[in-house]
């Protein structure tokens, strides 16, 4: 029985040219040693400028000619949500069956569309994995070790407050869900990452008042309620205030978790960007008689962590173990969005049991 490959041989296909390929997946994935074979995007000149900036070996004419490439064991996809499932159908129904992709969050804008994804990924027997990479950063995986060693106790509050103006690209303008679908997603599935499904949510949205695009879901505030007593609480603040307007600013990602034995605060460092700036994680417990643990890192979230996502997936291939994050398992982060979406749009408390029929 041959030996199972290291995972920087197995060799990926990336699909997209954008700046989150440019500047964070080939960045981390040259850092980490993975084996780019080559790359592909509906503006091909795109494509070329960004394998010469990444020393990408080969730029593809097509998806199609991408996949014939045997070199290509996985493929990374980084499109637009609308696009991104008739991409993967085009995956499947391609002759030379590759043996993973690499799916962007949102995996879709609908649970619906979302499940037959997961359902043709299974049938096909290709690993799907999808990078909710918001669990990657360096103070929520932290936090995550903390909460699993149990010195934190039982979960009694955790929160998110981000206070950040970010540039909306033209695709989700015209979505059905501004914040909820392409923000506080990443929220949203951290949440679940420290403290799992919640039974019940309540949320409330208005307008951005600096976009002028149609939308609903601008300002996004919920509250998700656990079985065990436990609640966690977002604020997604896309508007953070007049600072584009000539006030001052005070932006930042900030979150806090609050157990029986212990308190962690923590802050994100990718309002930063593009300066590579750290996350942070700061703790105490009962035991500690008032001392703080401040540990540190030189990594940040952007562009390191986007390494990782992509080595659980290599990883998966090459054991043929489940990834960290399976499609199957981030249907239940798209079904919490479509329940922050129904909380505030219908004025009620829902539970993310509901959508998934």
């Amino acid at each position: 029985m041959d030996s199972p490959l290291p995972e920087s041989e197995l060799g990926i296909g990336v699909v997209g040219a954008g700046f989150i390929v440019r500047d964070c997946h080939l960045v981390a994935y040259s850092d980490a040693g993975y084996r780019v074979v080559g790359i592909t995007s509906r503006t091909i000149e795109t494509a070329q400028q960004v394998a010469a900036l990444r020393g990408v070996p080969k730029v593809y004419r097509s998806l199609e000619e991408l996949l014939d490439d045997p070199a290509i064991a996985v493929v990374d996809i980084a499109v637009p949500p609308h696009e991104q499932p008739g991409v993967i159908g085009r995956i499947l129904n391609h002759p030379r069956r590759v043996r993973g992709i690499l799916a962007q969050k949102p995996l879709a804008m609908s649970y619906a569309e979302a499940a037959a994804l997961v359902a043709a990924c299974e049938q096909a027997g290709v690993v799907l994995q999808v990078n909710q990479n918001m669990r990657y950063d360096q103070s929520v995986s932290y936090l995550k070790a903390l909460l699993g060693s149990g010195a934190l106790g039982d979960p009694v509050l955790a929160t998110i407050e981000m206070r950040a103006i970010p540039h909306w690209m033209p695709w989700a303008k015209a979505g059905r869900s501004l914040s909820t679908f392409v923000m506080s997603i990443h929220h949203l599935d951290t949440f679940r990452y420290w403290l799992g499904d919640p039974v019940r949510v309540l949320a409330s949205a208005r307008p951005d008042p600096r976009s002028t695009f149609p939308h609903q879901d601008g300002i996004n505030l919920y509250i998700l309620e656990y079985e065990n007593g436990a609640r966690a609480s977002g604020w997604d603040d896309v508007w953070a205030g007049p600072a584009q307007e000539g006030a001052g600013s005070s932006l930042g990602v900030r979150w806090r978790f609050e157990g029986t034995e212990g308190l962690a605060l923590g802050e994100v460092g990718w309002p930063g960007w593009p300066r590579r700036v750290a996350s942070t994680i700061e703790y105490t417990t009962i035991g500690d008689r008032g001392a703080w643990h401040r540990p540190r890192w030189p990594e940040a979230w952007f562009p390191d962590a986007f390494a990782l996502p992509m080595r659980a997936l290599l990883q998966a291939v090459i054991t043929g173990a489940e990834p960290d994050i399976p499609g199957r398992d981030n249907l239940k982060t798209i079904a919490l969005c479509e329940a922050v979406l129904a909380a505030a749009r219908e004025h009620r408390v829902t539970r993310p049991e509901e959508f998934t029929r």
